[in-house]
């Protein structure tokens, strides 16, 4: 297996961790890390109708999607796109169980659709005009790899640009209890076939069996083991850096998913 991209654009969103431009020193040790509540920036690129009604996973999946491709300077019409999350609304998978489980037992239609998990997705189609084709998918703790891989495999195969978007959203109680995301999380790559002059690096992906890479900074260690999507922080913290080099991601036991890091500049 040979898949290779240039990433030309990075979104990212997180607790300290308000956008790629002010988490790159944070991520390459040269400022420190200070955890602190996400700030989501509303959708503004939807309709004021649309803007009202999307929940948190929306917000987030979107936001760190702009960012993305604004970094690359891409048109998102152009690109096809993976989304991936291991839980998605956790706040409205939490109303609908509510409802459910009461004597009253309507649900809100805007509930129903944003509770299926392709919601965010089509909410990009929204946002961004963009009509091409749209993958999202699911794999519990491996979610941030299984799109990157998916992502990689559809740009070495088809000769595509494809923006890869993943994100987590808290479960409220009880069922946080059992899933205990601490804060939602979004990452965003820009992925393209050909370098061009807005390329950040090349990256190569393997399957291994091998452990994942860990981070030295204890508070962006926890996140990256409490939030699926936050494994995907040592590609971020080597992009960082500006040094080539090679990356090893959780995924599904036993295998892991290596990227090896080719900077652009």
């Amino acid at each position: 297996m040979n898949l290779t991209a240039y990433l030309d654009g990075v979104g990212l969103l997180g607790p300290g961790l308000d956008d790629w431009n002010t988490a790159q020193p944070i991520l390459a040790g040269a400022a420190d890390y200070v955890p602190r509540t996400i700030v989501v920036p509303p959708p503004m690129a939807l309709p004021p109708a649309e803007r009202r009604r999307v929940g948190l996973a929306v917000k987030v999946a979107l936001a760190v999607a702009q960012e993305a491709i604004a970094g690359a300077q891409a048109d998102a019409k152009q690109l096809a796109s993976v989304f991936s999350s291991s839980s998605a609304d956790g706040d409205t998978c939490d109303a609908i169980c509510r409802a459910l489980a009461s004597e009253d037992r309507h649900l809100s239609p805007t509930r129903f659709h944003n509770s299926v998990h392709n919601a965010p997705a089509g909410y990009w189609g929204v946002a961004s005009g963009a009509m091409s084709p749209a993958t999202v998918l699911c794999a519990y703790d491996g979610s941030f790899a299984a799109g990157l891989l998916e992502a990689l495999a559809q740009v070495s195969v088809d000769a595509t640009g494809t923006l890869l978007v993943t994100y987590e959203t808290p479960y409220p109680e009880p069922l946080h209890a059992n899933l205990p995301h601490p804060s939602a999380f979004g990452l965003a790559l820009a992925l393209l076939p050909q370098q061009g002059p807005h390329s950040l690096a090349r990256l190569q992906v393997e399957l291994v069996e091998a452990p994942a890479d860990r981070l030295a900074n204890p508070g962006l260690e926890a996140l990256r083991r409490q939030i699926p999507s936050a494994r995907g922080l040592p590609l971020l913290q080597a992009l960082a850096s500006g040094r080539a080099g090679r990356v090893v991601l959780e995924y599904l036991e036993p295998l892991s998913l290596a990227v090896t890091i080719q900077p652009c500049r």
